[in-house]
Parts: C-alpha cells; sequence; structure tokens
C-alpha cells in the first residue's frame, strides 16, 4: 500500500461523510452516484464484488465550491454549474451504454476570476473502498502514459477482485490550457495505488482571467471481467480501447494529393546531392540528408529500395535508380562471417566509435535481420542477387539466435557474439519483438524454399515472446512486422497461441500512440493525432517507423480477410492507416514554418526546401528536426500511393480511399467492385481523383446491399467525394455514367 496525499485523506473522510448526491444512473453491474463535497464533484462507481472507485470531475481548493445550478441532460448524466473562489465551473457528466461496456464521461471547464497560476493539481481518481478506506484496496496498473503518448491508465482492481477499466484523458481538449500555461502534456497521466490518474500540469504563465478554459475531458471504459491470463488481459485491452475510440472526438482528415507529393519527393531523392556518398565507384544513399561521415548501411539503401518497387510494380513504370541500389547491395555481404552485415566493409573504417554501435563489426541486434527481411521480398519476386544474398546470410542469423537464445541483447559484435549492450536500460532486457521480426524471416525463408527448419525456427522463436505483454514494443516497425509473422504462423499451424502472441504485438504498438493532437505552441502546425512513437521511450514520432507500420497494417488486413479477428482489431488498424495518409505529409520540411526547424540538427542538415522528411515531429514546444533530414524515411509517398490509388484502365479518374481496401476488379466495359476494409461504424473517405483534364464521369455507385446510389460531392479540382462507412462492397456501376 502506497502512502496518501493529503487530498485523498481528505476525500475519503468526506465522501465517508454526509455528502450531497445529485444525481445516480445504474448500469448493470455498476452503478454511478455524481457526489458534491466541499471542494470537489465526485463519481463515485460502485463496481461488482464490493468494490468502489471515485472520479473527481471538478475540483476547487478550500472548502467553498458551491453547486449553482444542475439539469439532467439528454446522454444519461447531468450538466452542473459551480462557482467558487477561484471563479465559475462547469461540468458535463454522463454514461453511454450504447454498446456492450458502459463509458463514463466526465468534462469541466473554469472561467477564472482573476488571472490564476495553477501550482498544483491533485489526481482525478481514487481507489476508496466500499467503507471509504483506501488502503483496504490493492489494484495492478497494466499499462499507462510515457511521455506524450495517450494519456492512459489500464488497470484491474484485484482486492476486491472487482473489475478492469480503461481511463483516457481527451488531451486535445486541454490544448488550450497549455498553449495559456507554456505547459506539455506529457506524463499527465499516471499516479500510484490507488490514487491516480489525470493532474494539470504546474503552469509557467497564468490561466488569464475571464476566458474559460477546459481542465479535463476523461473517458473510462468498465469491465466486470478482471484477467488473470496474459492473452484475455490484452483482448481486454484492445476491445475497451475501440470502444472508448469510438466516443473519442477525433479531428477531421482532409485530402491530400499524393501523386504530386510522390513527384516532389523522388526528384529530390534523386537529384540531391546531400542524399548520396560513393564508396569505389558506387553510389549509396546516406542515412541523413548531407550526412558524410558514416559510411552506407544496407538497411538504409533497402528501405528505400522496397517502396520504390512498390510504386514502380504500381504505375508500370521504370526508375533507373532502383538499379543504382541494387548494384551496391552485394559489397555489403562479408564472405568470411557469412553474412551481409550493417555497415559498408569499405567504408567501415570511416567510424569512429562516438556511439556504442559506430563500431566495425558491431550489429544492433534489429538491424540484421530488417535488410533480410527485405531481401527475402525481393527474392519471392524472382530477384536472384537478393535471394543469393538473402539465403547465403541465414545460417548466420540462425546461429545468432541459437546462441543468445531467442533472447537478443542490444549490440553485439558480429565476429564474435561478444554483447557490447546487453539491455536498453538497466532490467529492462534487450531488443524483445526482434523474436518477431527474426520469425517473420524465417517464414519467407521457408515459403521460397520449402524447407521445414525454417517454420520450426519461426515457432521457436514466437514462442519465446510468451509473457511479455505490453514490454514486447521496442522499435515499432519491428513489433508491426512480429504482428503479422506470428498472425501468418496461426493460419499455417492453427495454433492459438500465435494469434493471441500476434494481438499482443498490437497491443504493444496502440499502447504506444498519440491520441490527441497537439495543439499548442509549435504543433499547432501539424497534425499528430494517432501517430506512433518509434521505440517505447522515444520523445518524438519518426517518418521511417510510422510508414513502415502502415504497411505492415495493410498485409497484416489483407492476410486477415479469411479469419474472423477481433473487430476491435479491424477499427483501430483501419483508423491509425486513415490518420497516417492525412498526416504523413507533415514530416516534409517544406511543410512547416521555418521557426519550428532545428537550425543545427544532431545529424547532417535539414534543408527546409527538401522534399525529404525529417525524422521527428516533437511536442509542441520543441523544434523538430532535432535528429535530421531522413533519407530512409522516402518510402513514405511510394508506400501511400499503391495501396490508396486504385488505377481504372481507359479511364479519366483514380479511386482514392483513405481506409485499406481488397478485391480490387476493375476491367475494361466492366463494373468496377472492391471492398473498403475496418469497421461500420466508423466512415472514411472515397473520391474519384481526376488524371486528365476531362470532367469525370459521374457513375452509379451503390453499396452492395442497397437500392439507393451514393450521392457525390464535388470537390476541389473537379474531384468527386464520397462518405462511406468501413467494411462496406462497393460497386460502381460503369455503364450508367454521364458526364458533368
Amino acid at each position: 500500500m502506497n502512502a496518501l496525499s493529503p487530498w485523498a485523506v481528505s476525500a475519503s473522510a468526506e465522501l465517508a461523510g454526509n455528502s450531497s448526491v445529485r444525481f445516480e444512473l445504474h448500469a448493470d453491474p455498476f452503478n454511478f452516484k455524481v457526489i458534491a463535497t466541499n471542494d470537489s464533484i465526485w463519481i463515485q462507481t460502485e463496481l461488482p464484488n464490493g468494490g468502489r472507485v471515485s472520479f473527481r470531475a471538478a475540483y476547487s481548493p478550500g472548502s467553498n465550491l458551491e453547486v449553482v445550478k444542475s439539469k439532467q441532460n439528454p446522454r444519461q448524466g447531468i450538466d452542473l454549474k459551480l462557482k467558487s473562489a477561484i471563479g465559475q465551473q462547469k461540468v458535463t457528466i454522463s454514461v453511454d451504454q450504447s454498446e456492450g461496456s458502459p463509458v463514463l464521461r466526465y468534462t469541466n471547464s473554469l472561467i477564472p476570476v482573476k488571472d490564476l497560476m495553477m501550482p498544483s493539481w491533485p489526481k482525478d481518481i481514487l481507489f476508496n473502498g466500499k467503507n471509504n478506506n483506501p488502503e483496504q484496496t490493492e489494484g495492478k496498473i497494466h499499462a499507462g502514459q510515457f511521455g506524450t503518448r495517450t494519456g492512459f491508465l489500464y488497470l484491474s482492481q484485484i482486492r476486491p477482485k472487482s473489475a478492469t477499466l480503461l481511463y483516457l484523458q481527451n488531451l486535445t481538449a486541454l490544448s488550450e490550457y497549455a498553449e495559456q500555461t507554456e505547459t506539455s502534456l506529457g506524463d499527465t497521466v499516471g499516479g500510484e495505488w490507488p490514487e491516480l490518474g489525470f493532474s494539470l500540469p504546474p503552469s509557467k504563465k497564468p490561466l488569464p482571467k475571464g476566458k474559460e478554459v477546459i481542465l479535463a475531458d476523461a473517458f473510462i471504459a468498465f469491465s466486470e471481467e478482471v484477467p488473470e491470463k496474459e492473452p484475455d488481459m490484452i483482448r481486454l485491452y484492445l476491445d475497451l480501447l475501440a470502444r472508448i475510440y469510438l466516443l473519442l472526438p477525433k479531428p477531421q482528415t482532409a485530402y491530400k494529393h499524393w501523386p504530386d507529393i510522390l513527384d516532389k519527393g523522388l526528384k529530390d531523392l534523386i537529384d540531391s546531392p546531400g542524399c548520396w556518398s560513393q564508396v569505389n565507384g558506387h553510389k549509396y544513399f546516406n542515412a541523413y540528408v548531407s550526412d558524410y561521415e558514416t559510411p552506407p548501411e544496407i538497411m538504409v539503401q533497402l528501405a528505400v529500395l522496397l517502396p520504390l518497387l512498390d510504386y514502380v510494380e504500381w504505375s508500370e513504370k521504370e526508375l533507373e535508380v532502383m538499379k543504382t541500389i541494387k548494384a551496391g547491395l552485394p559489397s555489403f555481404y562479408d564472405k568470411k562471417l557469412g553474412t551481409i552485415m550493417r555497415w559498408l566493409p569499405a567504408a567501415e573504417d570511416k567510424l569512429k566509435g562516438e556511439e556504442e554501435q559506430k563500431v566495425p563489426k558491431v550489429m544492433d541486434s534489429w538491424y540484421l535481420h530488417h535488410p533480410l527481411l527485405n531481401l527475402s521480398r525481393l527474392a519471392l519476386k524472382g530477384d536472384k542477387m537478393a535471394t543469393q544474398l538473402f539465403l547465403d546470410s541465414l545460417d548466420f542469423a540462425i546461429r545468432v539466435a541459437h546462441h543468445f537464445k531467442y533472447q537478443w541483447p542490444v549490440f553485439y559484435k558480429m565476429d564474435t557474439l561478444e554483447v557490447v549492450k546487453a539491455e536498453t536500460a538497466e532490467g529492462k532486457g534487450g531488443e524483445k519483438d526482434v523474436a518477431g521480426i527474426y520469425a517473420h524471416v524465417m517464414l519467407q525463408a521457408w515459403e521460397l524454399t520449402a524447407e521445414q527448419r525454417y517454420l520450426k525456427e519461426a515457432e521457436k522463436a514466437a514462442k519465446t515472446l510468451q509473457g511479455l505483454g505490453f514490454k514486447i514494443f521496442y522499435q515499432a516497425n519491428n513489433t508491426a512486422f512480429s504482428s503479422g509473422a506470428l498472425f501468418r504462423l496461426y493460419k499455417i499451424t492453427k495454433n492459438e497461441l500465435y494469434l493471441e502472441l500476434s494481438y499482443m504485438c498490437l497491443a504493444g504498438i496502440f499502447r504506444n500512440v498519440q491520441l490527441w493532437d497537439c495543439n499548442y505552441g509549435y504543433g499547432k502546425n501539424f497534425p499528430k493525432f494517432f501517430s506512433l512513437y518509434p521505440l517505447n521511450d522515444a520523445p518524438y514520432t519518426a517518418v521511417y517507423e510510422e510508414q513502415e507500420v502502415f504497411c505492415a497494417f495493410h498485409d497484416y488486413l489483407k492476410h486477415a480477410e479469411d479469419v474472423d479477428i477481433l473487430p476491435s482489431v479491424k477499427l483501430l488498424i483501419a483508423e491509425y492507416i486513415r490518420y497516417l495518409v492525412d498526416r504523413a505529409v507533415y514530416y516534409y520540411p517544406t511543410m512547416l514554418p521555418a521557426d519550428m526547424l532545428e537550425v543545427k540538427p544532431k545529424i547532417g542538415e535539414v534543408d527546409p526546401k527538401l522534399w525529404i522528411a525529417l525524422e521527428d515531429l516533437q511536442d509542441g514546444w520543441l523544434k523538430s528536426g532535432t535528429v535530421g533530414q531522413e533519407v530512409y524515411g522516402a518510402g513514405n509517398a511510394f508506400g501511400i500511393m499503391p495501396r490508396h490509388y486504385l488505377q481504372i484502365p481507359g479511364l479519366p479518374f483514380m479511386i482514392y480511399t483513405d481506409y485499406p481496401t481488397s478485391g480490387f476488379n476493375a476491367r475494361k466495359g466492366k463494373n468496377i467492385s472492391f471492398k473498403i476494409l475496418g469497421d461500420k461504424r466508423i466512415s472514411c473517405r472515397m473520391m474519384l481523383v481526376k488524371t486528365a483534364s476531362k470532367k469525370i464521369p459521374e457513375f452509379q455507385i451503390l453499396l452492395k446491399g442497397q437500392k439507393e446510389p451514393l450521392k457525390a460531392s464535388t470537390v476541389a479540382n473537379g474531384n468527386l467525394e464520397y462518405i462511406i462507412p468501413g467494411d462496406s462492397s462497393i460497386i460502381i456501376h460503369t455503364h450508367l455514367s454521364k458526364s458533368i
């Protein structure tokens, strides 16, 4: 039992007294009472088996909080107007019971009576127990906010064994508070049992007198299930997150014309001298613009090549730059060790050892497997050079896996396998998701060769992931690749364990997203809703990992078409994809004000006129591009175009959707059909995008099973827009067209 704050002691005493009940609602098996005390408005919630938790919906220091007006609202709740020495407050409380688990929401705003400094503020969750004695309760916090990720807590009360809660603070609504007080909303949700939740960050500047500001907007989803097994805990998290997500206010998206963005990015990628280095007559991509100090890396070359291949296959164009990239790949192979290397062996002498991994023959564990994965993709498309490099490196990768017993350190020496850095941080272990990407590599080898030993290796590695829970996440793209590999293993073997582990990887990813928009400071210049952090402790979001997760999620849904996966997974994956397509363009410095860009990045240079993405977008009070301009993040546009623009033979437009699709069938003179994935409870955007100066013919577009055609809105440049529910089948009757 942790010590209590004075706020918790005082609250427990007041709640035990004769407080005024203003409203009561029963949502079986939960019961909600709105209670007014001397300094707070509480929502006391009775849980199954004698559990109790109280949520502080409003607070005023001192003992003079007065309810001026109360009125029941149509959302199964109550609206309150309050006054106290600090000003007037409004509280709106509601309970949504539209689906299985009830969701409590409370919003609190303040109009200060004077300019107010906010030096401290209490947490808004207190597990005070049935007898208003917090010491008699015990709980388990499964996961919570880190840095500027989603402001959430996922927890279960285990004494008494009563319920599981997902608490989420809508930090978007608090951006004005952060702007006025010059504070960050990072690490504002947390605490220790029994006193948890959100507290306002201490202000650096005062809240101005007379200006209304939101102080809280909390959502809490309840379940009477108290999971004891990891798969149940993970499934419940995904389901409760999707439950809240449906109710969460979400920013509007807008169409971005990715064909133009791609053309600009491709030109700068090819023509900008800062993107290239030359070694022994071969040209190689730099990792960062104008980074000439670091030798070429094989991961960088392949991270650009594979998205270019996606684009070339879609567009049926030829790109000479792809031949340039491929020509340099064999130089990364070390015949003595029998494997591809991270650093180009011919240029390793440029490494100065300023970082632990910047030493010849030192490997970052995931850096071996990521290039192997990309080589395997080329190999499965029939590329002979890639096939040889891939197969010739597999025995080394397997030897390393066996040496470390499928638990990889952070850095090791490739010639001796001596560990250079064992853990990401003290007591945290190594790169836990490498076992998943290794399993993916082995599955690719099995698919390429049909040798059963590779399938067995994949299974051995996968089983070591059991018990990691949310800690599986080391690096976003590798965790996403792991989720796909585990799902494929499930489809191959029918072993439910692999499906459960696949969900575990997805939960790790969604625990590391930012489900709020940072509308303060520099953050007002770019959207960040549903952005994803590259590492479990990274302070910024990063383009490379995001675009690879985006592609991995598309692949996941493709493999899941014939499998009944969790609806919450379908919903969350589709929504991540939708928002990535909307906001990814803001990684380009050309889209951002110059004053928010770092002048002296850690690596290379930042050229604000170059259509090469920044590595990092930071919290609103920090400049972005602090790491550098990421050449290996150039796959951004090349990944989006082939997946979201559907080409139609003989017609002057493309079909664009911001949701993933499948089963596209378009033959000249025939009706067009395809399926939009996702969830019916959320709608997405479909557009007919002009590819010529002609007007777009108007077609009869139907949702399968409906008789009334969809209505279009004419938008910019003569394009047509439709709003369509997810998980819908589309039929476009081309023979009924007419020009408009």
